[in-house]
């Protein structure tokens, strides 16, 4: 992998061509049609965090209807994953054989082949494979609207509304999930009766907003962009920058999804919370995190993106530690709904960084592989709090967020910039090494340790 932003003739055409773009990016609302795929796309990303945030609150009920283990039931998580690992590696391929009306088509209908067997409560050795579906239909939609977005004029704004919405689908669902579990006596698998209603309406809007959207449309807009050379998803991964995004989202959405699965089984099970009041708590986390996107999306742009997910950062780790350490329902639930507005503008922040930081051309490539790998994050990183709440307790959620978090800290730094408005702007254009902060920082750090035993050694001596 390569240590520095510099490439090849292509990443420099690329260069070149997203300099000349930043005069006349498109916009959400020109043309008109533009508008309605906008809208679209938030229907999309509301059903897909309705899907993310309702496994976390109707797990305990699944757990209990097929009498498994933490470890088994969190096989539901991990399955997705395989439908977003395949998701990363064909986005390119659907976009330049079907154009973005491919991915309007596919991502509903994959959607559809998985919640309708699911309201048939199948054996519980059926679930994972079924969960693939919507795993592949979700990977597809969150990489290709977010490439999209993500390079329109006011990216952070228009990406906080898209996540927003799904920050909406993940707060109503937990809440309508245990609502139809805990007070109406109803099934766990009565709630995919909705979503194959929601997933049905969103293949009707989709496709005929994007049905113009083919693969012509997409193959001469990006054949002016990078003089006809197409940028596969191979050559994408080769840039250091996208294993540095899809890294800090595979961590961020893990944690994202780790707290709202699990928060309804630790506090039933840790902070001795009613049913209901679980339910509560993760619609909180949920809701905090839309409000975040919506609300600090506006902050992010104006600030500068690397200061200000490094500021909240250090607000989320101090947010998880009160939520972990102390022992009371009702802070707990104010804690986990501060965090979650805190962490809500991670995934449109790196986005938006990616495209500052990327040549154009390898927009749809790159940010398509990082948001789809980042979006497996969502399968790995709860799966594994299951597997080994097992045998802990699911009292481990805590430890593994905070790590996740510190992790995610260190490939923030990685990304080059500067803490400075403009400074990813500046970092691509003088090709500047990636992380290189980070190396400023330990060099900084080995002086001042040098310069204590030079000064321990001169007052021994003396």
């Amino acid at each position: 992998m390569p240590g520095t932003l510099q490439g090849n003739n292509v990443e420099a055409q690329g260069d070149t061509a997203a300099d000349d773009q930043t005069l006349s990016l498109p916009k959400w609302n020109q043309p008109r049609i533009n508008a309605y795929r906008f809208l679209t796309t938030i229907l999309c990303f509301i059903i897909m965090g309705m899907n993310d945030a309702s496994v976390g609150a109707l797990l305990p009920y699944i757990g209990e209807y097929y009498n498994v283990s933490y470890t088994v039931i969190s096989l539901v998580f991990l399955a997705p994953f395989v439908g977003y690992v395949l998701a990363a590696l064909s986005n390119n391929l659907i976009h330049h054989y079907m154009g973005q009306r491919g991915v309007a088509i596919l991502g509903p209908l994959t959607r559809l082949i998985g919640y309708v067997p699911l309201c048939l409560h199948p054996p519980f050795a059926a679930l994972p494979p079924i969960m693939l579906f919507p795993g592949f239909g979700n990977g597809i939609e969150d990489s290709a609207w977010n490439a999209w977005i993500g390079n329109m004029e006011s990216a952070n704004e228009l990406l906080g509304f898209i996540h927003g919405g799904y920050g909406l689908g993940a707060t109503i669902a937990p809440l309508i999930a245990t609502a139809m579990v805990t007070k109406a006596n109803l099934p766990w698998y009565t709630f995919y009766y909705l979503m194959v209603g929601m997933a049905s309406l969103e293949l009707c809007l989709t496709t005929t907003t994007f049905w113009r959207a083919t693969r012509t449309a997409y193959r001469q807009q990006h054949a002016v962009v990078n003089g006809g050379v197409r940028t596969t998803t191979r050559m994408a991964m080769k840039h250091p920058i996208t294993w540095i995004v899809a890294l800090f989202l595979l961590g961020y959405v893990g944690a994202e999804v780790s707290l709202g699965g699990w928060i309804v089984s630790f506090m039933l099970r840790v902070r001795d919370a009613e049913p209901f009041q679980a339910g509560l708590t993760v619609t909180f986390f949920w809701l905090g995190l839309t409000m975040g996107r919506l609300i600090l999306g506006f902050v992010t742009g104006r600030v500068g993106e690397k200061l200000a997910i490094t500021f909240y950062l250090l607000i989320s780790i101090a947010l998880h530690l009160m939520y972990w350490l102390i022992p009371n329902f009702i802070a707990s639930s104010v804690f986990v709904a501060l965090e979650g507005f805190f962490i809500g503008p991670f995934f449109p922040a790196a986005i938006v960084a990616a495209t500052k930081l990327l040549p154009s051309d390898y927009h749809v490539s790159a940010i398509g592989f990082a948001a789809a790998f980042g979006g497996g994050g969502a399968a790995v990183f709860p799966f594994a709090v299951g597997a080994i709440a097992e045998t802990k307790g699911v009292e481990v959620l805590q430890p593994i967020v905070l790590a996740i978090f510190l992790f995610i800290s260190l490939m923030w730094f990685a990304l080059p910039g500067g803490m400075r408005r403009g400074g990813l702007e500046r970092a691509r254009d003088t090709n500047e090494n990636v992380g290189h902060q980070v190396a400023m920082g330990y060099r900084w750090l080995k002086q001042r340790s040098d310069r204590k035993q030079v000064t321990e050694i001169d007052q021994s001596a003396s």
